[in-house]
């Protein structure tokens, strides 16, 4: 199964509620207040790694809730502030927050941190209130409450090169013979159903070029048929696209004519596709 969007339900951590509390000590009468804070809340912490292909991780599981600091101790102890909870995104991971619809994040390197959303602020203990004119403050300040928020993850995926064609036109037969990837290949339409992306290695210059083969399209995939927008959009990232015709049907079919039918499946579903190298 392969799962490139998800909607999930984030919850930064609760801050920790400050201590009212007092010095008690034998021969220290009325010592004063020495309530200590609470802690902060857990982060929501999002980290690209690159050994994630997709987002099957998230479909088991939707919510997500950071740790709540703990409230503050007597003698002017903090309370430890709460685990953050770290999701990793595989690169190439866009995050839409779902009421306003606007990008808060994008993953593009492995390693790299986002802090999605901040955990509360611990409250203050009642040490932080005593004056001259009030000696024995029982005032505290709560843990700042955070509310919970839906987002978007969507996934497109990152290569130097994607296969463009028709179904059975061979890009799965190419993707296997040039990459140590190996796509399902067979002589019926649709065998790949997911994005595969094959490594091809230069090991005299210590580069890589990862490639990038999609399902394949039929006429009227900019509108949505078949597998369409599903995977139209992860040849976006693509530095090339590479048009793959099946050249063994010339006899039923033309060429030149399917040619021309998939770069306008691309310039109809995005225009800045066929600014790309073809």
């Amino acid at each position: 199964m392969f799962v490139d969007e998800k909607i999930v339900t984030l919850k930064p951590g609760d801050g920790g509620d400050g201590c009212a509390s007092f010095r008690r000590e034998k021969f220290i009468p009325k010592g004063g207040p020495n309530g200590g804070d609470g802690g902060r809340g857990g982060h929501i912490i999002l980290e690209c790694d690159t050994n994630i292909s997709d987002l099957t991780a998230y479909h088991f599981k939707s919510n997500w809730n950071a740790k709540n600091g703990e409230a503050g101790k007597g003698n002017q102890k903090h309370g430890s502030d709460g685990a953050g909870c770290i999701l990793k995104l595989p690169a190439g991971t866009i995050v839409y927050d779902v009421d306003t619809e606007e990008i808060v994040a994008e993953l593009t390197e492995n390693g790299q941190r986002i802090i999605l959303m901040k955990g509360g602020k611990g409250g203050l203990g009642n040490v932080h209130f005593k004056s001259s004119i009030n000696r024995s403050p029982r005032e505290i300040t709560p843990g700042e409450l955070v509310d919970s928020q839906e987002f978007k993850f969507v996934l497109k995926v990152i290569a130097d090169v994607g296969l463009v064609g028709y179904p059975n036109a061979g890009k799965s037969s190419l993707t296997d013979l040039i990459t140590k990837a190996h796509p399902k290949t067979g002589a019926y339409p649709f065998t790949t159903k997911s994005p595969i992306i094959g490594i091809i290695e230069y090991p005299e210059v210590y580069k890589r070029l990862r490639l990038a083969d999609i399902p394949g399209l039929i006429d009227g995939a900019s509108q949505n048929r078949g597998l369409g927008h599903r995977f139209l959009k992860h040849i976006e990232r693509c530095s090339v696209l590479l048009i793959i015709i099946d050249m063994a049907g010339y006899d039923t079919r033309d060429p030149l004519k399917d040619y021309e039918s998939l770069r306008n499946e691309l310039r109809l579903y995005d225009p800045k596709l066929l600014e790309k190298e073809i």
